[in-house]
């Protein structure tokens, strides 16, 4: 599986988190399970997306001096 896939992979399942999420706000319902799952996958999210910057910024630097 490619880091793009694992990514979008992450991104739906947090689109379905907050759909929770939400409905159980509306029903004033506990959510801190949901919450603790959210927090999780973002922190995935935002490891990964940082790695791949990097590893690209490594490759093809653009610090142009003008």
């Amino acid at each position: 599986m490619s880091q793009n896939q694992f990514l979008k992979i992450l991104e739906r399942d947090l689109q379905e988190i907050n759909k929770t999420i939400d409905l159980k706000i509306m029903k004033g319902l506990d959510y801190s399970r949901e919450a603790r799952d959210h927090k999780l996958i973002l922190k995935k999210i935002r490891y990964n997306s940082r790695n791949r910057n990097t590893f690209f910024s490594r490759i093809f630097p653009f610090n142009f001096q003008f």
